[in-house]
């Protein structure tokens, strides 16, 4: 990891996946750790940045500041696209996200996913469970409404770049205010910039549309799988399941199911948001953090 600029909070680094691509992350460092580690995965077309307020707020806590590592997947952010649009699977992720956390020695981590990063999470839970010591699972669950799900292929690979931040604000506005009514127009020019790229000052595509060739492999003329026996391989694990209350990604019916499944599983609604709560506001950290900390090794809280 090279040392940050002077603006940032984070470390850069890449890594190589064993296919030779060159993969991005970012190191949030803890003066002095107290916590668990923490590893960040993001959502289908989404990169690092979109955990900077958790992850910043997580490595500076007062009492128990911890490292926060976020990564982009290939084809997204400043990781290398792949040339083979059919490796943009969950499974090919993971692959990359357990190299990454053998490189940085990570193990017994805390994995906040959002959506795509739960789904890599419980396969994480099935294939290596030593590498997870907590988890939250940020509006994902074994169950995928449909309807969310088709929103979310008729976009991918098929928004234009906007030429401008404020037209791309708008545009990013456009999409979601309708799933998330609280956030005011400055945050959408925020999120605008977490969500594109930046070239010569302008936006810029963040992710390869080829995303979209493997979105579009999705029959949704068919059932969609489900995923019981990943989400129950997390049920020794304590677990923390965050929904937006305007989701149309996660049922509250589903959300219910996990619950009686999983005895442990604690539960956070966020109010005035969708598809996938942002993780930036100070209650949802604060929740973030409360659940850690009663997760790290050693706590009595849990017993």
């Amino acid at each position: 990891m090279t040392e940050p600029a002077e603006r940032q909070t984070w470390r850069e680094g890449f890594y190589t996946s064993q296919d030779g691509l060159r993969l991005y992350a970012r190191h949030y460092p803890a003066k002095a750790a107290a916590g668990r580690a923490v590893l960040c995965l993001p959502g289908l077309t989404r990169n690092a940045a979109d955990f900077s307020a958790l992850a910043a707020a997580l490595s500076t806590h007062p009492e128990r500041p911890r490292d926060v590592y976020c990564v982009d997947y290939r084809g997204r952010g400043r990781s290398d696209h792949d040339p083979n649009w059919k490796n943009y699977t969950p499974y090919i992720e993971l692959i990359d996200v357990l190299d990454f956390m053998t490189v940085t020695g990570l193990h017994d981590a805390a994995i906040v996913g959002t959506s795509r990063g739960g789904i890599i999470t419980m396969l994480m839970a099935v294939m290596r469970p030593t590498m997870i010591g907590a988890a939250v699972l940020n509006d994902i669950g074994p169950v995928i409404d449909p309807a969310g799900l088709a929103r979310i292929i008729g976009y991918v690979g098929k928004t234009p770049v906007p030429s401008t931040w404020q037209e791309a604000g708008n545009v990013v506005r456009n999409m979601n205010e309708k799933f998330f009514p609280a956030v005011d127009d400055f945050e959408w020019l925020e999120l605008a910039r977490q969500w594109f790229s930046e070239k010569d000052g302008r936006p810029a595509p963040s992710y390869d549309p080829n995303l979209g060739n493997a979105m579009g492999e999705i029959d949704l003329s068919k059932k969609i799988p489900e995923m019981w026996p990943q989400f129950t391989a997390l049920s020794a694990m304590p677990t923390l399941l965050i929904r937006g209350a305007h989701s149309d990604l996660l049922s509250e019916e589903t959300a219910r199911k996990m619950a009686a499944q999983h005895k442990s599983l604690q539960r956070l609604t966020v109010e005035g948001q969708g598809h996938a709560p942002l993780l930036r506001d100070d209650d949802t950290i604060a929740a973030i953090e409360r659940f850690l900390s009663s997760t790290d090794p050693g706590d009595d809280s849990l017993h």
